[in-house]
């Protein structure tokens, strides 16, 4: 089978691109206009001051994951749904992964696209029906990812100019007719949200895309490349579009990004509002076709075509939209901030600490192959098990950060399951 994407093999060194190539790509991910919405959303129900604490405390998250995957990633050539077989899941139970980060990134797709399709209601004065501009919307995004990375690299290329424009003519538009020291001290204008909440959020916000850092960095020629990229994408990010969103938000006294941007920058904003969904639903698709390929791959032992599979994703995500995703927004971000950290947790410990499939890694590497059927787990109970307990701890212990907690519950339960109890498990 042709796999140019690499969805079922290493991606090798003579296919790996430029580190500006793949820090627009990320740093597309995390300028989406779904971030500067977030930023807004913390500064509507915090003082400046508290929601750049919570974005602090939750990058330090981000970050911390990003980096680890991310190096695996790059090292092993391999994306987050193939790597998991070799990082506690076995092939089974990296499908369980497979489906979630199915479910996180569709449901992204049908956030950005609802923006997407409000703007272009906004632009139609509208004369056009939301579900109608969100049908349309979502089969053009669906078509540029059927292009592959080459159309990511293309389109972050395009958008990622044309956003950093628009947020630096908001912040200028804002600092020209308010006071600066007034919107930093200046109280929420909506309910109140607590700092642990605030930082759930901001994790949520980014943490399928932490997980899915290897999907980017498999295509980077080393670690200096990874660190820098996502270094970079979060310092632009989490903290200067957070930082931008939460002082507008205090100024204009809303949190609809949609508003913000056309009251602010006119048609130019609007232009924002739809390459920002475009670059941030491209690469959510991406992620999620190579996650569904990799779970029929692994359930049913065939190979799905990239394409068609696009296909059928982008339209799942585009009825989500239709259906009204976006009411649900702050709801989504929590959950994926408790869900997630988990299996990054369990990732993180057998590869750097346990090591449990290293030399079986290291020796099929320097092949240029994968590790048979024969040498792959079918399903990692104690990662299944660590999961659970940490999502359920994330979810029902409110002290501190939930999804830091789930984070280290998970990785420690692992760690114990593994180190002392191991032999109450089929592996």
């Amino acid at each position: 089978m042709d796999d140019k994407n690499h969805t079922f093999s290493r991606v090798p060194q003579t296919s790996r691109v430029s580190l500006l190539t793949t820090t627009l790509v990320r740093t597309g991910m995390t300028t989406a206009l779904a971030q500067f919405m977030l930023g807004a959303t913390l500064g509507h129900s915090m003082t400046f001051t508290q929601a750049m604490l919570a974005t602090f405390l939750g990058s330090l998250l981000l970050q911390f994951v990003s980096l680890g995957v991310g190096f695996a990633g790059t090292r092993e050539g391999l994306s987050t749904s193939l790597l998991a077989r070799w990082c506690g899941f076995g092939r089974y139970g990296s499908a369980f992964i497979g489906i979630a980060i199915v479910i996180s990134c569709l449901g992204w797709f049908g956030v950005q696209n609802s923006i997407l399709a409000d703007g272009v209601v906004y632009a139609f004065n509208g004369k056009i029906s939301f579900e109608t501009a969100a049908l349309i919307s979502g089969c053009i995004l669906t078509l540029l990812v059927v292009w592959g990375f080459i159309g990511l690299s293309w389109t972050a290329k395009l958008a990622l100019p044309i956003f950093s424009l628009v947020v630096g003519w908001v912040f200028f538009d804002m600092l020209k007719g308010n006071n600066f020291i007034y919107l930093i001290t200046s109280p929420p204008n909506g309910a109140y949200m607590s700092i642990g909440a605030g930082a759930t959020m901001v994790a949520g916000g980014a943490i399928v895309g932490a997980l899915i850092t290897p999907d980017i960095t498999r295509y980077c020629k080393n670690v200096r490349h990874v660190f820098w990229m996502i270094t970079i994408s979060y310092i632009i990010g989490e903290f200067i579009v957070n930082g931008i969103a939460i002082l507008v938000s205090h100024a204009l006294h809303t949190s609809d990004v949609v508003t913000i941007m056309t009251q602010s920058a006119g048609w130019l904003g609007l232009l924002s509002v739809i390459l920002s969904a475009v670059k941030v639903n491209d690469t959510a698709l991406y992620s999620s076709t190579l996650a569904v390929t990799n779970i029929v791959e692994t359930l049913f032992d065939r190979e799905l075509p990239y394409k068609k599979m696009t296909i059928i994703l982008g339209a799942l995500g585009t009825l989500l939209s239709v259906f009204g995703i976006m009411n649900k927004f702050i709801d989504f971000l929590i959950f994926l901030g408790v869900l997630f950290p988990p299996i990054a947790g369990v990732m993180l410990v057998d590869y750097y600490v346990l090591r449990t499939h290293r030399k079986l890694l290291d020796f099929t590497r320097s092949h240029g192959t994968l590790p048979d059927a024969a040498s792959t787990p079918k399903i990692g109970w104690p990662a299944i098990v660590a999961w659970v307990v940490g999502s359920i701890v994330g979810f029902t212990i409110h002290w501190g950060i939930p999804s830091i907690n789930s984070l280290f519950s998970a990785s420690f339960s692992y760690w114990i399951t593994c180190t002392i109890g191991n032999r109450f498990f089929i592996k």
